[in-house]
């Protein structure tokens, strides 16, 4: 078994990727017309999923099996509240320099301030969300 990615299904598929590129600092790594985006970093694989292309565009996709919305129905999924159970995690090496970089960009949503945490190690942090409410924390060298 391997890990392949972690796609994302998304409203506007655009304001995403645009969104990805400018938080990642990197251009999409594959795409896939309008329906889908990749970006592959240092191992990691984020994807974008333009949850309203198969229905407005039920023409081009073939599909083999029994259809089970609950997996396939990429618009009821991009309607679905976020509910954000899952964090997206991105180190960096210096996380002043991150922090200042993503507050300066004016497009990152509910951002906080760099957070510390101590259980078994020292954790500096801070977080803000995607477009579509998904939650991102990045994390990184730090000294106060």
């Amino acid at each position: 078994m391997r890990y392949c990615s972690v796609y994302l299904v998304v409203r506007d598929f655009e304001k995403s990727v645009a969104f990805y590129e400018q938080i990642l600092d990197m251009k999409v790594s594959a795409k896939r017309g309008q329906r889908f985006a990749m970006f592959n970093s240092a191992g990691m694989t984020i994807c974008i999923m333009n949850g309203y292309f198969d229905r407005e565009h039920s023409d081009e996709i073939q599909r083999k099996g029994e259809y089970i919305p609950a997996f396939d129905a990429m618009d009821n999924i991009a309607d679905c509240e976020n509910t954000r159970k899952v964090f997206i995690n991105i180190g960096v090496d210096d996380l002043r320099a991150e922090y200042d970089r993503i507050r300066h960009s004016n497009i990152a949503n509910e951002l906080t301030e760099i957070r510390f945490i101590q259980y078994s190690s020292p954790y500096w942090y801070f977080t803000f969300t995607d477009p579509d409410g998904n939650p991102i924390e990045i994390t990184g060298g730090y000294t106060e």
